[in-house]
């Protein structure tokens, strides 16, 4: 059956759109986002708020990298630590299973690695 080579292509842009529409939503509204930061946070002498915008920033980028198929592999990597360093400031919460589902999905996506429709035919290890 030809729909198993889609699969791949379908988790990729799957991935990728979850992490382009909180990456927007926190560049564009970053206060509302404010409840989710870890108490530690609010100690390191940052505005709040530029950490929001800047992990809003992270997120489009590795959802604009995924959706185009550039560079996936290490964008897949990159958001697995990112979602792993978020999981671990914020302890067992009720989006963490999400979290982990959506690391497991990047990690199908970095094991597959280049598809037949990315952007960029070449990767970092091929």
């Amino acid at each position: 059956m030809k729909y198993k080579e889609y699969a791949p292509i379908a988790a990729r842009y799957g991935i990728s759109f979850v992490f382009l529409v909180f990456g927007l939503w926190q560049i564009i509204d970053p206060k509302s986002w404010l409840g989710y930061l870890p108490g530690f946070v609010f100690g390191l002498g940052l505005s709040p708020v530029l950490i929001l915008t800047m992990n809003g920033i992270l997120d489009f980028l590795i959802g604009l990298s995924l959706v185009l198929g550039i560079y996936i592999r290490f964008f897949s990597v990159v958001g697995i630590f990112h979602l792993l360093g978020i999981e671990l400031s914020l302890g067992f919460t009720d989006v963490t299973i999400r979290d982990i589902s959506i690391m497991i999905v990047l990690f199908s996506v970095f094991l597959n690695g280049k598809d037949k429709w990315c952007l960029k035919r070449t990767d970092l290890r091929q």
